[in-house]
């Protein structure tokens, strides 16, 4: 049986230092500001730093990881005589898993002795980090790479993910919300309910009045469709309101008894559509 590499992208929103303790390889999604000719990875500006360029008034945009850059990237791990597998950021929201699949359709014939399976995890931010972490807890349970890439498939409707924002316009800038809904959103104190759906497209699902009745509304999910409230895997990420991440983390332990395991910062994928503010949470459910 031959050795396999788990592959993923920075649209995972999981720290280098973890990945690399991980044993996952990962492929950054690029981004500049406007006005700006020089283009970004994630390891070029601290989060924090991007997401103080945006609330000066920064216009963030992200590109897809091109087919060339991951054939290079997936080039390196067959030279090295290991199969891949290859969890990617949610084709709702990018190019960038068909460009892994594009790159992976020009290597198979080149390297016939290998196995070079792509999974589009349809999630977003730490919600794919942590479908990356499941499938990756397979693997080293001793499971092949087509027992991990079934797995991957068989839980793909079970990682949850639900965000709020806590300015609007970034969304409007987006086309998410239209310029009258974020004016008035704004001045009211309306904050959207999100969640990534069975296609993988941010989608609003209800509102909040408030930051904090946001917060408990995300807290309250995990009561809702978790499949374990209290022992079952959590992850956050933040637009640079880490307050915020730790105290929804606190209300998930106050109700549910949970643990969150890992804080992360929203990376510029998409931090850059939902801006600073933005909250997110990401756990195993009965369904998304």
């Amino acid at each position: 049986m031959s050795n396999y590499v788990i592959y993923t992208d920075s649209g995972s929103d999981i720290d280098a230092l973890t990945l690399e303790k991980w044993g996952v390889k990962s492929q950054s999604l690029t981004f500049r500001f406007t006005g700006e000719d020089k283009e970004y990875s994630n390891s070029d500006m601290p989060e924090k730093e991007f997401y103080e360029k945006m609330r000066k008034g920064g216009v963030a945009k992200t590109a897809a990881v091109n087919v060339q850059t991951f054939y290079d990237g997936f080039e390196e791990v067959l030279k090295e005589g290991n199969d891949l597998l290859y969890l990617g950021f949610s084709s709702g929201l990018s190019t960038t898993a068909n460009s892994a699949r594009l790159a992976a359709e020009q290597l198979r014939p080149l390297y016939p002795e290998r196995k070079i399976i792509v999974v589009d995890t349809l999630m977003a931010s730490a919600g794919e980090g942590l479908y990356v972490s499941l499938v990756l807890d397979k693997k080293n349970a001793g499971a092949t790479i087509e027992e991990a890439a079934a797995y991957a498939e068989e839980i793909k409707f079970n990682v949850c993910a639900w965000f709020t924002v806590d300015d609007l316009v970034y969304l409007k800038r987006g086309g998410r919300v239209s310029p009258t809904v974020a004016f008035v959103g704004n001045a009211l104190g309306i904050k959207p309910i999100m969640h990534v759906d069975n296609e993988g497209h941010l989608v609003k699902v209800t509102k909040a009045r408030g930051r904090k009745a946001s917060i408990e509304a995300l807290a309250d999910k995990i009561g809702e469709a978790a499949l374990d409230p209290q022992n079952g895997r959590v992850y956050i990420t933040h637009g640079d309101c880490i307050d915020d991440a730790n105290l929804l983390a606190d209300m998930i332990k106050a109700k549910f008894g949970g643990k969150v395991e890992y804080i992360n910062y929203v990376g510029p994928v998409i931090g850059a559509h939902s801006g600073p503010g933005t909250l997110a949470l990401f756990y195993v459910g009965k369904e998304r």
